[in-house]
């Protein structure tokens, strides 16, 4: 293990440092093995870490490339327009699918956020969001019936919260009680996002607020792949 993290150090301080540009082919298995002295299968792990954390890409039959890291999507994080409507406006081939719509269990803080009562139910709407075909966040609203009525019977067919709101007559969006964090995907969110264990999740968690009634609309928490988006705070 060792070893092989010696030649992902090695290759991530050239790839840093500007000794490859984009799309340049690195060594072969067996050239870096030499190199290394160490077995051809060494190399080949070290390269697939390589791959699992987005540094490089391989095409079948011609070895392994450097992958731009620099052209990733921009984010916002604090912003009052939907991501629909960011990642459209940057031209991209965007998709929201409603992934699931179910009750949760009693949740203080979420609770708390929402001014939901115990016996209250809160439920929470799943959107897988699509850029490009590759699955890139997943943003998950947590709304409370006695706000929403309706949210049991239509909640599956959200693919848009802001849309949800702004037909109801909440137009003035505010995002309040932002908390950022940074973990690795578990099985399911591996699934989800077609990502592996090793690429860094970067969560949003924060309470929509309608600016004019001063309401609590949703408690929301995002979870974005790190290897795709640049952060703009």
């Amino acid at each position: 293990m060792s070893e092989e993290m010696d030649i992902m150090d090695h290759l991530i301080a050239d790839i840093q440092a500007g000794k490859y540009d984009p799309d340049d082919k690195l060594p072969s298995e067996n050239e870096l093995a030499d190199l290394f002295r160490v077995p051809r299968i060494t190399a080949r792990k070290a390269y697939e870490r390589l791959q699992e954390l987005g540094y490089i890409y391989s095409k079948q039959g011609k070895g392994s490339f450097v992958k731009d890291r620099h052209q990733r999507i921009p984010l916002a994080l604090f912003t009052r327009e939907s991501f629909s409507k960011k990642m459209m406006q940057l031209g991209y081939n965007y998709q929201s699918k409603n992934i699931f719509c179910e009750p949760i269990e009693y949740n203080n803080k979420i609770y708390e956020a929402l001014g939901a009562e115990e016996q209250d139910r809160v439920f929470k709407v799943g959107r897988l969001r699509i850029i490009d075909q590759v699955p890139m966040a997943v943003h998950i609203s947590y709304v409370a019936e006695t706000m929403f009525g309706e949210i049991e019977r239509i909640g599956s067919e959200i693919t848009s919260m802001f849309e949800f709101y702004r037909e109801r007559g909440y137009t003035d969006l505010r995002s309040t009680q932002t908390l950022l964090s940074v973990t690795f995907p578990s099985k399911y969110e591996r699934a989800l996002l077609a990502c592996s264990g090793l690429i860094p999740l970067l969560v949003l968690e924060s309470e929509c607020v309608d600016h004019r009634t001063g309401r609590t609309l949703e408690y929301s928490k995002t979870i974005y792949r790190g290897d795709y988006f640049t952060y703009v705070l």
